[in-house]
């Protein structure tokens, strides 16, 4: 991947901050992460380290997937799911990354009792049925609504969540750029019965 270079724009005095919800309340809906004034403009020439870029960008990734996980426990009483909210940054990218939102189980076509993670990303990308986990990234203000059946798996003397890639091949339960269709497929798989399916089915 291209290596990338920051920067961070001089703020103009006496303005006044701008509301944080603005930045993230349109989020599930538009997919789009709004950027501030001094975030990442080649003006003004102070350069930001990757390690700067990615702070600011797991900030905007976890308060996104904080108001996703919001709206999707105010959509049906009987669907809720726990807010399970990390991210992490591409390394060479750090500008991209991905936010985990909610987890849980469900029976997904012929598969029984899978366990699965749901994740919003700043970027489209294919994912893929090795460890690379992302292909032909789009970086932009394209974004990816995806969730992936997990498994454990041990990584030396520790127990860590991994792309249980025996299902579908690669994993993955659905993948979509539409923030409606992620919002419906999310509470259909967290529906429990046929009812809240049917329920689940009709949004949008």
């Amino acid at each position: 991947m291209t290596m990338f270079r920051y920067y961070a724009a001089k703020k103009a005095t006496g303005q006044a901050p701008a509301a944080a919800k603005a930045i993230h309340t349109n989020f599930l809906r538009t997919g789009r992460i709004v950027r501030e004034a001094e975030d990442w403009v080649e003006e003004d020439r102070r350069f930001l380290t990757y390690d700067e870029v990615a702070q600011r960008t797991g900030i905007r990734l976890e308060s996104a997937g904080r108001k996703t996980h919001q709206r999707l426990n105010t959509i049906h009483k009987q669907i809720r799911f726990p807010r399970i909210i990390f991210h992490k940054t591409l390394a060479q990218a750090p500008h991209l990354g991905y936010v985990h939102v909610t987890a849980s189980k469900t029976d997904f076509a012929e598969y029984k009792d899978v366990t699965w993670g749901f994740y919003i990303a700043n970027f489209s990308a294919e994912i893929t049925a090795d460890e690379q986990v992302f292909h032909r990234i789009s970086p932009g203000y394209a974004r990816m609504y995806f969730a992936v059946a997990m498994k454990g798996a041990e990584d030396g003397q520790t127990r860590r969540p991994v792309i249980d890639r025996e299902i579908r091949g690669n994993g993955v339960l659905f993948r979509t750029a539409d923030p409606v269709t992620a919002l419906r497929n999310v509470l259909m798989l967290g529906a429990r019965n046929a009812e809240l399916r049917k329920i689940a089915a009709a949004i949008g």
